[in-house]
């Protein structure tokens, strides 16, 4: 791509942007204050409607927020020809300005066009074998909110050559401190195709460290919004991350896109039910999250089925109405083969009833009608009927005694799980309530489970699950429930399964989220980790992903990267020498070590009077270091980071291959430089250090 790089002070072109700037600026700022100054006294029906009115304008006014240190725009698009698109319509139809939202004047022209716009769009995808009808392609650069260089690209001139943009490289590796940001002004055509891909249509991308998998995830939420807004109004947009530090570190980048209602929670926060407050040993886990439990429960929902053995008599004024019990029974098992919810069966089962004693009455000469049935309904031979034959259940009581009565389990187990697994999830004491058990978080799923097989859980319009190659069969199902009438984009990396029942396939995991049909996509091509650090890393995949593809690290730099061998004893002051190397230079550090590692650490840091950041903290100037625990690290990043004693973070894990693959996450963290400390010897893979 060539690039001509321009950040000349009295550069005449260079002063123009910076006046368009001011101008959209000043534009955007009389959008807020036209929202601020509406009034709506005299024009809604109701207090009702004028809360809901009111409402929408205060969130329309905080999306028009101008975040001075975010640039309105990033580019700029000059057409050979007008594009004849109704978003360009008042605008002279050759240049465009492209940002994160939509700016327009007092005449309602635009001055800056929403990214996600289809004008926007060559912006990402337009190259010299295909321009896409450009002529021109400007990128801007910026310094602390000011324009301070712009690089243009002539897509029709075939005289320049293909080379990286060093205005989108600069952008790449620019110092993280804070949140995550969004990446819009640097999505690859690979990563637009994704994040562009149409509504109905669920899509899993398996990606690399670095490639920008979750970025592209939230994108897509903010394109979705954009293109969908009234069907993702109505029926919600959810992001689901795996822990409560990564979601606080990713919580800015949709509020910086202009989307201010997207709901965010972990898999442990859907399911919540119950108060988790108990850990399984891995075994238990692992079958407590094995798709096979669905069927343990839901034999055990209807266990509590049984089939009528005496008739029902309805007495109504001086007439009874008798419904014979094979009737019934016939009713209960007709109910039973629709196969479905136990709780909609239950509201269903007295109306049937009713209707069998109104078709006595009819046949009497009677004429009753609905209300006449729903009073029948009502009865309380009627009611004995339903509670005896299709009582209430509760789920979590229902798991309580799954988990808690070895003879119920067997029962409701029998062929499908081996006694030797049925022994491995029933707990020593059974517990004596819902309050007093000691739930976790594998029994939480386990109840939701129930309590979708009692009543339909609520499906949203669009859901984005995180880091999903971590979950277990049963927490995918708990996902899937929530889109099994909308869609969902499944992000992951199978190389950074860290747990025992870490997916194998992505087709196996869609399976089970019901969405077996969904497009995987593949991104191998990394922006964010050195070179050097992903090549290293990557020795790691013959043995934790064999079948995956080897990331490549678009990054011209290679990146700092250092190997420093010492004595077990001067472990902890090396690695604080190595912190001390990296707050030296610009950026985030993440200091990653093992659990067991971490109270050292974190001591040794206050003694020598460094502050210490918790993950998903926001860094500042004054504070850049984080001491983050391996188990945590997962989809973080930092500038520099340090990691202490390889080998215990791999010990830390129940077995070697959940181990390397934890060790794989945490070497894939930095965006500039990595330095490894350690006193064990390192895992063979890595023995011979750096390339």
């Amino acid at each position: 791509m060539p690039s001509h790089a321009h950040d000349l002070s009295d550069d005449e072109p260079l002063q123009r942007e910076r006046a368009h700037l001011t101008a959209s600026r000043a534009a955007l700022r009389a959008m807020r204050a036209d929202a601020e100054s509406l009034n709506i006294a005299d024009v809604t029906a109701n207090w009702v409607n004028a809360e809901v009115l009111q409402g929408e304008i205060e969130a329309r006014i905080k999306a028009l927020a101008d975040l001075s240190h975010t640039p309105l725009f990033f580019g700029r698009l000059d057409y050979l020809h007008a594009p004849g698109l109704d978003l360009a319509e008042g605008a002279d139809g050759e240049n465009f300005y492209i940002g994160r939202r939509h700016v327009h004047d007092a005449d309602g022209d635009p001055m800056v066009i929403d990214w996600r716009a289809p004008v926007s769009q060559p912006f990402y995808r337009a190259s010299k074998k295909d321009p896409m009808d450009l002529r021109l392609r400007r990128r801007f650069g910026y310094t602390s909110g000011e324009l301070t260089a712009y690089e243009d690209e002539h897509l029709t001139n075939p005289a320049e050559l293909e080379r990286t943009s060093r205005l989108l490289q600069s952008e790449i590796e620019r110092p993280r401190v804070g949140p995550m940001r969004d990446i819009v002004a640097t999505i690859q055509p690979e990563q637009d195709e994704i994040v562009r891909a149409g509504i109905t249509g669920s899509v899993c991308v398996q990606g690399a460290p670095g490639t920008g998998k979750t970025a592209v995830g939230l994108h897509r939420v903010a394109y979705l919004l954009y293109a969908h807004r009234e069907r993702l109004a109505r029926a919600g947009t959810l992001v689901i991350g795996p822990n409560r530090s990564f979601l606080q570190y990713i919580e800015q980048v949709l509020p910086a896109l202009g989307e201010l209602e997207v709901k965010q929670a972990t898999v442990d926060d859907l399911v919540g039910h119950v108060e988790v407050r108990a850990t399984d040993e891995a075994a238990a886990a692992t079958v407590k999250g094995d798709a096979r439990m669905a069927e343990v429960l839901r034999r055990a929902v209807r266990s509590h089925i049984t089939l009528p053995q005496e008739p029902c008599m309805v007495v109504r004024g001086s007439r009874r109405w008798r419904v014979p019990a094979y009737e019934l029974q016939e009713m209960v098992q007709e109910l039973m083969a629709r196969d479905i919810r136990y709780g909609a069966a239950r509201e269903a089962l007295p109306q049937r009833i009713a209707h069998a004693v109104l078709v006595r009455m009819e046949q009497a000469g009677e004429a009753p009608d609905d209300r006449v049935q729903n009073a029948v309904a009502r009865n309380a031979a009627v009611k004995a009927v339903v509670k005896e034959v299709w009582p209430p259940v509760d789920p979590a009581k229902l798991v309580l005694r799954l988990l808690g009565d070895a003879e119920f389990l067997a029962e409701q187990a029998e062929g499908i799980l081996s006694p030797e697994e049925q022994k491995t999830i029933l707990w020593t004491k059974p517990a004596r309530s819902v309050k007093s058990a000691k739930w976790s978080a594998a029994d939480a799923v386990l109840i939701d489970e129930a309590t979708d097989l009692v009543e339909r859980t609520h499906s949203l319009g669009h859901v984005v699950l995180d880091e999903a190659q971590d979950l277990s069969p049963m927490q995918y199902r708990a996902v899937g429930r929530r889109c099994t009438t909308g869609s969902a984009t499944i992000l992951g990396d199978i190389a950074q399964g860290t747990t025992p029942w870490a997916t194998d396939t992505w087709e196996e995991a869609l399976a089970h989220l019901g969405k077996p049909g969904a497009a995987v996509e593949e991104l191998t091509q990394g922006f964010r980790v050195p070179r050097e650090v992903i090549a290293y890393a990557s020795r790691l995949l013959p043995a934790i992903a064999p079948d995956l593809s080897e990331a490549t690290s678009i990054r011209e730099s290679a990146g700092d990267f250092a190997i420093r061998r010492v004595e077990a004893a001067e472990l902890t002051a090396a690695t604080l020498v190595a912190c001390d190397d990296a707050l030296a230079k610009e950026g985030s550090i993440g200091l990653i070590a093992a659990e067991a590692r971490i109270p050292e650490l974190r001591a040794a840091l206050e003694t020598a009077g460094v502050t210490v950041l918790a993950p998903g903290e926001e860094t500042s100037a004054g504070s850049r270091l984080t001491l983050v625990p391996a188990t945590l690290a997962k989809g973080l990043e930092y500038d520099y980071v340090v990691l202490d004693e390889p080998a215990a973070i791999v010990d830390g894990e129940p077995d070697e291959r959940t181990g390397l693959r934890r060790l794989y996450v945490c070497l894939t963290r930095p965006v500039s430089g990595l330095t490894v400390v350690h006193a064990a010897p390192l895992p063979e893979q890595l023995a011979d250090g750096p390339a």
